[in-house]
């Protein structure tokens, strides 16, 4: 029996949605919707003092404006609550104590000068943690811990849906990492397995920036007793200066288009035509192009975005 998809869009509430974002929402909801399945809406609100409840309600304001549905979600519930990582911080407390009880968790006292001290050529997303901490005897006074998972040895291998076959040996190339912050927040790494395993989530689709922490998201599901999602890593799009988008380019948020006159059926046309699914850029209607939707054709480079792509819309 084939499983039905279950897919999900999990926006981070920190600002305004851009154009990426409606980029990865858009395949991710293409995805689920041409194969007939489930679209969850999570809101991924973990960071206390980035997230903020007003943008939340505009990143479903923003969705609902593209034409962009879900069946479960933070407004129209759903088997698995609740759609907002804020309130499940019990459950990852409890995934700690399941790993913690087995002996993969440790306090990690390092600071950030320490650990830049140890690999100093290292960038701050490539930094390999030494295991300083792993067996260290000594509990500095005032400091309170991180803490981390001890990474067994091995090679974490998936084959991805968009990229293809990917391994990585975790323990070489990332050591053991934070599954919980020195303030208390719980790691990215850790939520998004638990919520993806509990909510039954089946395919994950969004951007490649998150390829590489993957291997470490699949050693948790193991670890944890949950069985990891397909997944298809999808190319970011990116200015002409070379950077992604991100939220700090206002001039590309929904909110800034749309008030310069841009319609959501120009911007889904323009993402449909970037990710291959039309020979040539026209306005669409979201659900016109579930028919068109096909990750083969989907390039693996970043994606451009020209600073005059919507110039003619408005």
């Amino acid at each position: 029996m084939i499983n039905k998809v279950r897919g999900r869009f999990a926006p981070s509430p920190t600002g305004e949605m851009h154009l990426g974002n409606a980029w990865t929402a858009l395949l991710a909801w293409l995805y689920v919707r041409s194969n007939g399945g489930t679209m969850v809406l999570r809101i991924e609100d973990l960071d206390p003092d980035r997230s903020r409840p007003e943008y939340t309600e505009a990143l479903i304001a923003d969705m609902k404006w593209l034409g962009l549905d879900w069946d479960e979600g933070p407004d129209v519930g759903g088997p698995y609550p609740s759609y907002c990582q804020d309130q499940r911080r019990p459950l990852y407390e409890e995934a700690l104590g399941a790993l913690s009880a087995r002996g993969f968790i440790y306090p990690c006292y390092c600071t950030r000068a320490e650990l830049a001290a140890s690999a100093p050529h290292a960038g701050e997303n490539s930094q390999r943690y030494g295991g300083n901490c792993r067996t260290r005897r000594d509990v500095p006074l005032n400091r309170h811990p991180a803490l981390r998972l001890t990474v067994p040895d091995g090679i974490v291998e998936y084959n991805d849906l968009v990229r293809g076959p990917v391994a990585q040996d975790v323990s070489e190339v990332v050591g053991d990492f934070v599954v919980r912050r020195s303030d208390g927040v719980h790691a990215y790494q850790l939520a998004v397995v638990v919520d993806d395993g509990l909510m039954q989530i089946n395919n994950v689709l969004r951007g490649d920036d998150l390829l590489d922490s993957t291997p470490r998201q699949i050693l948790l599901y193991h670890l944890l007793g949950l069985t990891p999602p397909d997944f298809a890593h999808v190319p970011l799009l990116f200015g002409q200066d070379g950077h992604r988008l991100s939220k700090r380019q206002r001039d590309l948020s929904l909110a800034a288009l749309r008030q310069h006159g841009v319609r959501a059926e120009d911007i889904n046309g323009y993402l449909a035509w970037k990710a291959g699914m039309l020979d040539q850029r026209r306005p669409m209607v979201a659900a016109e192009l579930i028919r068109l939707f096909t990750l083969e054709k989907l390039p693996t480079s970043p994606i451009i975005v020209k600073d005059d792509d919507f110039a003619n819309c408005g």
